[in-house]
């Protein structure tokens, strides 16, 4: 399992004003993992807004108090007034803005999935190493403390030696014409909500002691021309004999889930609602009786915040790593082992891994 990398930016000098953060493109996510948690931020300010089309921009901008607007992606890179840049982008533009942005001289907060297959993932971390500049996954879940404390329960043996994970995703998309069903922007089941429950099966994984998994099968049930999965469900094995379970799904109707199970020879750990950890419950259960039933907002000590969201604290994380070059999780060099998994998961299923747009 890769280590947190240093993070630190290019120059370590102390920060008085705000990290200055632009966004690409108009995205309805946008609101929900930035411009409401910067309010919560103090040293992060969202300065700009960018889009293909300017009056679209400008619309944005108006409606979430953006100061500036442009009309492309390329006139904010080559703004002297941005430091970093959210790229919530369609799946398969993750890689070629992320790498634009780094050429620009700007650290990146990327969406999941961080690009559209292992090969993109790689080039994006040899390029962030190169410019020295911090690329972080928006695996924004990590970043609470209700999943700090399930990885520590782990660690700490509250439910003995771990021998099983298991992590679902499902989403109801209703619309066929959702960019999630389409191939050509790295659409697919695996892609959107896969890679949050393989990311987590990996984190269950590094908080038993066990190294890096490897796909030892997958399925997928594809749409009709056979390129994007509507569920995806693999098994994973880890080198010291702990085994991993994924299954996503979209569907068209129903409800969101997102739940990880961990399995030990005492015990048991489940986590309702891993992805939005703010709303989650974390329940430990030892011979049949509740060992302990925690939500986020009971959290209590040196984590008092604990009810505020996963991108808040996120976005807190970022902004340590930019201005004081502070340790993280979700390092470019570790989307490249997620990626790869989904790559290798994708083989298995007999499915065609994901592509750059031409």
């Amino acid at each position: 399992m890769s280590g947190p990398a240093s993070g630190a930016p290019r120059s370590g000098a102390a920060r008085s004003e705000p990290l200055r953060i632009g966004i690409l493109g108009a995205a309805r996510i946008t609101a929900r993992a930035l411009i409401a948690p910067a309010r919560a931020v103090p040293s992060v300010t969202v300065t700009a807004v960018a889009a293909r089309d300017s009056s679209r921009s400008q619309a944005y901008a108006a409606r979430h108090d953006i100061p500036v607007a442009y009309g492309s992606y390329e006139e904010l890179l080559a703004s002297p007034d941005i430091d970093a840049v959210y790229v919530p982008l369609p799946n398969a533009l993750h890689a070629p803005w992320t790498l634009r942005a780094l050429a620009a001289g700007k650290h990146v907060l990327c969406e999941k999935p961080f690009a559209s297959n292992a090969a993109e993932a790689r080039d994006v971390d040899a390029a962030a190493g190169a410019a020295g500049l911090v690329v972080m996954e928006a695996m924004h879940y990590r970043y609470h403390p209700l999943v700090h404390r399930m990885a520590a329960l782990i660690r700490d043996g509250a439910i003995g030696v771990p021998s099983h994970v298991q992590a679902w995703t499902s989403w109801a998309i209703p619309d066929m014409g959702d960019i999630r069903y389409d191939f050509a922007v790295g659409g697919g089941a695996l892609m959107d909500g896969g890679c949050y429950a393989i990311d987590c099966i990996r984190l269950a994984g590094e908080a038993a002691g066990e190294p890096e998994p490897e796909v030892a099968d997958a399925v997928a049930d594809p749409l009709p021309g056979g390129l994007v999965d509507r569920a995806a469900a693999g098994r994973l094995a880890f080198p010291g004999g702990m085994t991993g379970w994924f299954d996503s799904a979209f569907t068209r109707d129903g409800e969101f889930r997102a739940d990880v199970h961990v399995i030990g020879d005492t015990g048991h750990l489940w986590l309702r609602n891993f992805i939005n950890a703010h709303d989650g419950r974390l329940i430990v259960t030892r011979n049949g009786a509740v060992l302990s039933d925690e939500r986020a907002a009971e959290l209590r000590g040196a984590e008092d915040d604990a009810g505020d969201t996963t991108f808040t604290w996120q976005l807190r994380a970022f902004a340590a790593a930019v201005v004081d070059g502070t340790p993280f999780p979700t390092t470019a060099a570790s989307a490249v082992t997620t990626m790869a998994l989904i790559d290798d998961a994708y083989r298995k299923a007999g499915m065609p891994l994901r592509e750059r747009l031409s």
